[in-house]
């Protein structure tokens, strides 16, 4: 895995819990690029960080922030788990 040189975007009002559940999305999306993930795993990491972000237009504003530093889609690896019938998500990092 790539040793990661930026910190994940947070909003410091989130509870440890609320920022945990944004975490591991961030984390998730990481893996669907670095080495793959499973596509349930990461669909319910997806549906945790939707509690706390419900909105469309805020979950695109916090994914913007991610992928700007990290170059990594969180829309893409979630368009990906959604119409994949693969068991893994496997994102290629040139797109």
């Amino acid at each position: 895995m790539e040793n990661k040189s930026y910190s994940y975007p947070m909003d410091y009002d989130w509870t440890k819990e609320e920022m945990t559940k944004v975490i591991n999305l961030w984390r998730a999306v990481e893996l669907a690029y670095e080495i793959g993930i499973n596509k349930e795993e990461f669909l319910i990491v997806y549906r945790k960080f939707k509690e706390v972000i419900p909105s469309i237009g805020e979950e695109k504003k916090w994914s913007r922030q991610f992928e700007s530093i990290s170059g990594y889609s969180v829309y893409a690896v979630h368009q990906e788990a959604k119409k994949t019938n693969k068991k893994m998500i496997f994102m290629d990092k040139s797109k």
